[in-house]
């Protein structure tokens, strides 16, 4: 009878997980004391050797500096406020550097604009005399989409290992997808986009890369999409190890999201809500992705899903292939542990009182995050590193178009876990009927 030795080889992988966190506390430091910065909401790095930081500012401006602790200030490398309309879920929303920036100095940006409101994918280059300063004039409009509503504009642009550029962009807005969106192939808003932007076409400023799920389908769908039924995939990151897309998608009110993109899925917006039928008591569910994580919006710490990035890092060497993500209502920080075949597992790092707009990483992986308020936090330990990298976690080496799961993918039972390794009963329980949360919330 092999049951109950699946039950034993089940709780020593989930005893194992629950070890490492039981070994070390976690705390965020003030990364760069003398800096602070006007509703910071992205932070990258250019990629280009150098050891910058670029911090984006939700009025429309972009800030560079060393990355060194006493740094004293920072320097303005893009100023766009007369192009951004901000307030709320408005303004410049997302920065991606180019694969090649090092040689031809471009970088993407996401914002909105008014009159009419609407969501603007630019590339700017730096200046040819100032490698810490861009080009204003320089702004070269990939596309632009009208919003019906002023939130839910997404905001995160990224390169994937494939060189095309991944964009996201939120259902449109207003509360429950009213425009259906979400599921709409034939609006660009609630997905997933990839784009290759090394190349222009007859009627566009970009190319459609020709494995796209719908390219040069004859339904008056969009070509441009990847995936599609987000709500509000507000920020998504690859890894750079397995090349898996990880999203953290917000919810409606109830459930929050983590979800690993695939080519050509229906994540299930506005059909499903996590794994939950969404206004309903059943719905059908044949045919969608269902998320690798969820949690609620009762006892389980959240309202807003802020996404973050699986740490490649060398001074958390516990937290090595880790997804590392936080809320942004209640400041909490976790990480979730997954590797396509074992259920996930899921870990609380810390609680701090701060609006985490979003994580970032440096040139070393070592993760950051942006407190609405006005400062970046570093993701650091109470209790000494060990200096020996340990084993890394296994995982598969995937391509972003692959499936971390083989056949289809149902609902994925995990565990919740505080950082000593204790699970957190509370955390693991279906919530009941919540109030709304406030949609202006991002």
């Amino acid at each position: 009878m092999k049951f109950p030795h699946i039950l034993i080889n089940f709780f020593l992988v989930f005893y194992i997980s629950c070890a490492v966190y039981a070994q070390q506390s976690y705390k965020l430091q003030d990364a760069f004391p003398n800096l602070s910065f006007d509703n910071p909401l992205d932070l990258q790095h250019a990629g280009d050797g150098t050891d910058r930081l670029f911090v984006v500012s939700q009025s429309g401006l972009i800030h560079v500096f060393e990355n060194r602790s006493n740094v004293k200030a920072a320097r303005i490398f893009l100023d766009i406020r007369d192009k951004v309309t901000a307030g709320g879920e408005l303004g410049l929303l997302g920065l991606a550097f180019h694969p090649d920036y090092e040689k031809n100095g471009y970088f993407y940006v996401n914002y909105t604009a008014p009159k009419p409101l609407r969501s603007i994918i630019a590339r700017y280059s730096v200046s040819l005399v100032n490698p810490n300063s861009a080009d204003k004039k320089s702004e070269f409009i990939l596309f632009q989409v009208n919003q019906p509503y002023s939130n839910h504009n997404g905001g995160q642009l990224a390169f994937g290992p494939d060189g095309y550029l991944y964009i996201a962009l939120g259902d449109g807005g207003s509360a429950g997808d009213p425009q259906n969106n979400g599921q709409n192939k034939s609006s660009l808003l609630g997905k997933i986009l990839r784009l290759d932007v090394n190349c222009t076409s007859d009627d566009k400023n970009y190319c459609i890369p020709p494995d796209n799920p719908f390219a040069g389908n004859t339904q008056s769908y969009r070509e441009e999409i990847y995936a599609y039924g987000l709500r509000n995939p507000w920020r998504f990151s690859f890894d750079p190890v397995t090349g898996w897309l990880w999203v953290g998608d917000v919810g409606q009110n109830l459930w929050e999201e983590i979800d690993i993109i695939e080519k050509g899925k229906n994540y299930g917006w506005k059909i499903m809500e996590g794994n939950h039928c969404y206004k309903s008591s059943t719905c059908n569910t044949s045919g969608l992705t269902l998320p690798i994580w969820e949690y609620g919006h009762d006892d389980q710490g959240g309202c807003s899903v802020t996404g973050g990035y699986v740490y490649r890092g060398k001074k958390l060497p516990e937290l090595y292939g880790n997804y590392v993500y936080g809320d942004y209502c209640t400041g909490r920080v976790w990480a979730l542990k997954y590797n396509g075949i074992n259920p996930a597992t899921n870990a609380l790092l810390l609680k701090e009182d701060i609006n985490i707009s979003s994580l970032g990483v440096d040139k070393n992986n070592e993760i950051y995050l942006c407190d609405l308020n006005g400062k970046i936090y570093k993701l650091t330990t109470n209790t000494p590193t060990p200096t020996a990298t340990p084993t890394p976690i296994p995982t598969l080496s995937l391509t972003p178009t692959q499936s971390p799961i083989p056949g289809k993918r149902g609902k994925i039972y995990g565990y919740v876990v505080d950082i000593k390794g204790n699970p957190l009963e509370s955390e693991r329980k279906p919530s009941p009927a919540q109030k709304d949360h406030l949609n202006s919330q991002i």
